[in-house]
């Protein structure tokens, strides 16, 4: 489906506590990012409307929706995607959906080995690296232990980015905890790189099968070793 990034374009980010919209139309970025914690589904239609009220539009007048496919906060995406299609679907708007890992690799552009880290909780992290300076992933998107993650062979680091940084148990690499915003996403689309589709079948992508662990998982995985 093609899409015409001269017209308006909303951008929906929900796979981490914060809640990061963006609108461009009429050659400005209009961004809302702020922590929501569990009012993220509370607080995204009234913000949504809020954006296409200041840029004094509607949802018809929306040429696509870019949002967060994942991986991240398993309810969040949900959320995210739900409000996607929901506003999609009366007007047969295309979809565009741009995984978390590679929104976050391209805030370091132009590098040739890029790991991309976030937070799983669940004492883990999701990752991936990143040749952003090609446009190519290296390597698979995984879930695991942030300690566990190895150098692609034959590659040389280049920089580390992603909120797993800030963890505690964060990756062997050096990195930034910097994360990306909906306009980084809406960036990325406008690149024409990501395919667009309609709203029965934007997809989320999930690394992990798993969302939760039982308290004996729990105390397994605290218990020294």
């Amino acid at each position: 489906m093609p899409v015409d990034f001269t017209r308006p374009v909303l951008a929906i980010d929900t796979s981490t506590s914060y809640l990061s919209l963006a609108l461009r139309a009429g050659g400005e970025t209009l961004l809302r990012h702020q922590e929501a914690g569990t009012k993220q589904s509370d607080l995204i239609l009234p913000t949504i409307r809020e954006l296409l009220a200041e840029a004094g539009i509607g949802a018809a007048d929306l040429a696509a929706i870019v949002y967060a496919q994942g991986p991240g906060a398993f309810t969040g995406l949900r959320i995210g995607t739900g409000v996607a299609q929901g506003l999609a679907t009366p007007f047969d708007t295309p979809l565009i959906g741009i995984p978390c890992l590679v929104a976050a690799a391209y805030l370091c552009p132009d590098r040739h080995c890029v790991l991309a880290a976030t937070d799983a909780r669940m004492g883990e992290v999701f990752y991936a690296w990143f040749d952003t300076a090609a446009h190519r992933r290296l390597s698979a998107y995984q879930v695991g232990k942030a300690a566990e993650i190895a150098l692609p062979e034959h590659a040389v680091f280049s920089d580390g980015i992603g909120n797993a940084f800030a963890l505690a148990d964060k990756p062997p690499f050096d990195g930034s905890p910097a994360m990306p915003t909906a306009a980084d996403y809406l960036n990325l689309a406008a690149s024409g790189r990501y395919p667009s589709t309609d709203a029965a079948h934007a997809e989320l992508l999930y690394v992990r099968d798993k969302v939760a662990l039982t308290a004996k998982e729990q105390a397994e995985r605290k218990a020294p070793r």
